[in-house]
């Protein structure tokens, strides 16, 4: 009978041993439980303490963004002047991205000469992009200093160059096929052989039909052209529009000045989005800026206390280097 209990005296030891456990475990649930309580008392009476802000997190390599300036004296022609002082890989990128401020006013073939002083600040945006926040052109022959100052008009999408006067330093196309962009960056007899005016600006930027014409082909030479679109003009004049992202319109179709025919994009032979706009009359290239002619723009009266703030703090920036300009 004694052998068959559960209770039996061999094995009441370790029914206490058991018992034993199960109540430290109890009690330690329970302190732990008190234990939260307390600090979440305390935590709701702790005065409210802003969280620290995320470690920042490391810059993937690459060239930096800070803003440098470079004065100096053109030694030859403006982009070995340079690549003399900036580099090989960086000297080219910075020369062509200042040139084409001001290549609306200077013939930089013909009118430079080593009495020419340059100054700029600049950042590298990486991907071959540089981002200029001011310059300078000392020109001996003209006798005078061209200035170029960004920022960004209320209205516009994207900021621009302008002179002290608030005049836009960058002429603009009447009649272009596309308004919102970053910048020229190719002009036809710029020096490059380049047989169009090329715009800087995103994917999916609207262009429209500068003038009334008629589509006659899409999506020839795909693989320098990309999708593309060729209009003619009622004159004869045909235009071709490149590296696009989407075309709007159809071979056939009849297009009215002004109307949405496609948008922008980089398909084809392109290395950055933009859009090429290339205009023919037979076997003749012809340049976009005589054909269509140009207009500057001029800040709203608005606009000019921000501007003249900008203008300010920038000179101050160069100032401890071009007191002579």
């Amino acid at each position: 009978m004694e052998q068959n209990s559960f209770f039996s005296k061999r094995s009441i030891p370790w029914v206490l041993l058991v018992c034993a456990v199960v109540v430290n475990i109890v009690l330690l649930v329970s302190r732990n439980k008190q234990a939260k309580s307390a600090e979440a008392a305390a935590a709701a009476q702790a005065p409210k303490v802003a969280a620290p802000p995320a470690a920042p997190v490391a810059p993937a390599a690459g060239p930096a963004v800070e803003w440098q300036q470079a004065t100096l004296q053109l030694t030859s022609t403006l982009e070995r002047t340079f690549t003399q002082a900036l580099g090989d890989d960086l000297g080219p990128q910075v020369s062509q991205t200042y040139a084409r401020l001001f290549v609306w006013d200077v013939n930089f073939r013909t009118e430079l000469s080593p009495k020419d002083a340059v100054h700029i600040i600049y950042r590298e945006l990486g991907n071959n992009e540089i981002d200029i926040a001011a310059a300078r052109l000392q020109v001996q022959k003209r006798g005078r200093t061209l200035r170029a100052y960004k920022f960004q008009s209320a209205g516009d999408k994207y900021a621009s160059w302008w002179n002290e006067q608030g005049v836009e330093v960058p002429m603009q196309l009447k009649a272009s096929p596309i308004k919102d962009y970053t910048q020229v960056t190719s002009l036809v007899g710029d020096g490059r052989g380049h047989g169009g005016m090329d715009f800087k600006t995103p994917v999916g930027s609207e262009i429209v039909a500068p003038f009334a014409g008629k589509v006659l082909r899409t999506n020839w030479n795909w693989g320098a052209n990309g999708n593309c679109l060729e209009v003619e003009f009622g004159d004869g004049t045909l235009a071709k529009f490149l590296h696009l992202s989407e075309n709007k319109v159809k071979i056939g179709d009849t297009v009215a000045a002004g109307q949405l025919i496609a948008l922008s994009g980089n398909t084809g032979h392109s290395t950055a989005p933009h859009l090429h706009y290339q205009l023919n009359l037979g076997a003749k290239v012809l340049d976009p800026v005589a054909y269509h002619g140009t207009t500057r723009r001029k800040l709203d009266e608005a606009a000019m206390p921000g501007f003249a703030a900008t203008i300010q703090a920038l000179d101050a920036q160069m100032a401890p280097k071009t007191a002579a300009l």
